[in-house]
């Protein structure tokens, strides 16, 4: 296999994995569909973040939460999913829904309209956001799967998880690449951050201890059109 992340054809194939028996697609967009359960799962959307930093004084462009849901929209719209999770700090603040413009939440409750959707609530979003349809739900469970933000200590079968905003590194060719990924080793998995303004933290840092099994772990490598599996062996620190 390539490694090769920056030459790739468009290959708009998702990754298909399994996660404690329950077969899931991996999108490139960040999301991860259910097709057993026409399930459809988002993590860290951090909707309004950037007018979130506004308000403290940082000049950021004010663009973020419109380019996170075209990405939404674009991930519905592929899936057609009868129930989303957003697994999360779905908005940077407990205000964050509320300073959203008209337009925006009125296409994010059109998402919402004909279909279950979840807010997991999230460590930057413990309440439900106002004004927007769905319900908040601190974990949610669908067969053999739990759905929540924190991921549990140890070994937790089944379980998906957000919050840590998981990215990886490889190095070909003397060269560094890192990209977001999902973190996996077939039991539990843990969602790449789906906001445009979110940073990733390496699945090698000390914050994963003790998650995911040594021998069966793999970062999925979102690439400019593809994902590319990499076994955990093959992944570097930084």
């Amino acid at each position: 296999m390539s490694l090769d992340l920056e030459s790739c054809t468009d290959d708009e194939r998702p990754t298909a994995i399994v996660i404690a028996g329950e077969p899931a697609l991996c999108d490139r967009r960040g999301a991860l569909y259910f097709p057993g359960h026409g399930l459809l799962c988002v993590s860290d959307m951090h909707l309004e973040k950037g007018s979130s930093l506004a308000r403290r004084g940082y000049l950021v462009p004010p663009y973020d939460s419109a380019a996170t849901l075209i990405r939404l929209e674009a991930a519905v719209a592929k899936w057609r999913p009868r129930i989303v999770v957003s697994l999360g700090d779905s908005f940077h603040d407990c205000d964050g829904a509320g300073r959203m413009p008209d337009n925006l939440r009125a296409g994010l409750a059109a998402l919402a309209t004909g279909r279950d959707w979840f807010w997991v609530a999230g460590n930057h979003d413990p309440q439900p956001p106002a004004g927007l349809p769905g319900e908040t739900v601190n974990a949610i469970s669908l067969g053999a799967l739990t759905f929540r933000h924190h991921p549990g200590p140890g070994a937790s079968d089944g379980e998906i998880a957000g919050h840590l905003h998981p990215g990886a590194m490889i190095v070909q060719r003397g060269r560094a690449v890192r990209r977001r990924c999902f973190a996996a080793d077939g039991r539990r998995l843990i969602m790449p951050a789906f906001g445009a303004y979110t940073g990733s933290l390496n699945v090698l840092d000390r914050a994963y201890a003790g998650l995911f099994r040594r021998d069966g772990f793999m970062a999925y490598m979102i690439g400019a059109q593809r994902i590319f599996a990499i076994s955990g062996g093959l992944l570097r620190p930084g």
